[in-house]
């Protein structure tokens, strides 16, 4: 939200000062954060579908209502995409999910297999994608005369992406905020359904894992509880460290534009999943623990994520734009991240109060009301 787009992974695109303290911060945010998150809520997702869909079958409804249910997501997430953020996550999730819609009828075995293989497949085919443009654009292969014009189309590549960057810095910065939808509108329309081919590799086989992990017992202690901390551990250790190799890697070649693309994208899918399956086994067993005043609202904020998610969007929105507090492209990257913290205390603070005297957050009620075509009460 507060820098251009490119700088989440290429530390170069910042508009202010990124030295050697801010490139530290960026391992550390490769290794335990970046991808992370979207894995294990991508993993949620999954099992979240499965489990609407079982207590849909247990009404004799069938896949119609879950199929509703996801094109009025996919209706929120172009509405967020053209209207608030770039880096919607709903559109792709909306599509992906109808994808997995015809498997829930497999087994819980082939979808684990299909997931595992699946996911396999899209990381060999991520790293074939993004690690060769980095050989041939920042090491010796590119100066050979056959790979001499590939080199010279993809540093255009990077010169483009910046351009766009600054034309879209620039509408932020005026606060020309029709201005930065017609350029959405126009120059980035193909987007949404470009990120379903690119991220669907990954989210495809997360979402089947989610389910088979949640047929098996998975998120509700049907497993034995010593070896889910066991391979949980395992899990985020090993795939920490490769973590941090290619972190270190990245840094040590002066984290340019491919060398941080072939290290978010093509270096880093097969260690991130092992983190993301160790984390989620790790929560699974440690989670239900969490039951004091910390734990409860960090589950309110979970129950309203739907709302914490649209609403951190349109916050920031005020935020960083110049119709607003105009705070685009003025904060370094330790400032970013005390933004994050605050807006953390908001989720945490508002969600509880809220659910205490509501049944759902906001937009969770206007999800589950248009899905089902009535108006459910609101209020507890």
């Amino acid at each position: 939200f507060g820098q251009p787009f490119n700088a989440y992974m290429f530390p170069e695109a910042f508009l202010t000062e990124h030295g050697e303290a801010e490139e530290w911060m960026w391992v550390g945010q490769f290794v335990l954060i970046d991808g992370k998150m979207r894995g294990l809520f991508t993993l949620l997702f999954g099992a979240g579908l499965y489990l609407f869909m079982e207590r849909a079958w247990s009404r004799g409804e069938g896949k119609g209502l879950q199929a509703k249910r996801l094109m009025f997501l996919l209706m929120f997430g172009l509405i967020h995409f053209f209207f608030i953020w770039r880096g919607d996550i709903l559109t792709y999730y909306a599509m992906v999910g109808l994808l997995v819609l015809a498997c829930v009828g497999w087994s819980r075995k082939s979808q684990l297999v299909a997931g595992i293989l699946g996911y396999i497949f899209g990381a060999l085919l991520y790293a074939a994608m993004m690690v060769f443009p980095y050989l041939v654009a920042e090491t010796e292969l590119g100066q050979s005369e056959d790979f001499a014009p590939m080199q010279a189309d993809l540093q255009t590549g990077i010169d483009e992406a910046l351009a766009d960057d600054a034309a879209l810095a620039a509408l932020k910065q005026s606060g020309d905020y029709v201005g930065y939808v017609s350029y959405r509108m126009t120059e980035h329309w193909y987007e949404p359904l470009g990120n379903v081919f690119f991220f669907g590799f990954e989210t495809l086989p997360l979402m089947l894992l989610g389910i088979a992990l949640y047929r098996y017992g998975f998120f509700s202690g049907g497993l034995d509880r010593r070896r889910m901390v066991l391979w949980g551990w395992i899990g985020v250790l090993v795939g920490g460290a490769l973590s941090l190799w290619i972190a270190i890697w990245a840094k040590d070649g002066g984290l340019t534009y491919y060398g941080t693309l072939a290290a978010f994208v093509g270096l880093s899918p097969l260690p991130r999943v092992l983190m993301v399956i160790g984390l989620a086994a790790l929560l699974a067993v440690y989670a239900p623990l969490a039951t004091g005043w910390f734990g409860q609202r960090v589950s309110a904020a979970g129950r309203a994520a739907f709302t914490n998610y649209l609403g951190t969007s349109i916050v920031m929105l005020f935020v960083f734009h110049g119709f607003g507090l105009g705070l685009f492209g003025e904060l370094t990257r330790a400032q970013l991240y005390l933004v994050t913290l605050l807006t953390f205390a908001v989720m945490l603070a508002w969600s509880k109060p809220w659910l205490e005297r509501y049944r759902y957050g906001p937009l969770e009620w206007l999800w589950r009301c248009l899905t089902y075509g009535k108006r459910f009460p609101l209020k507890s």
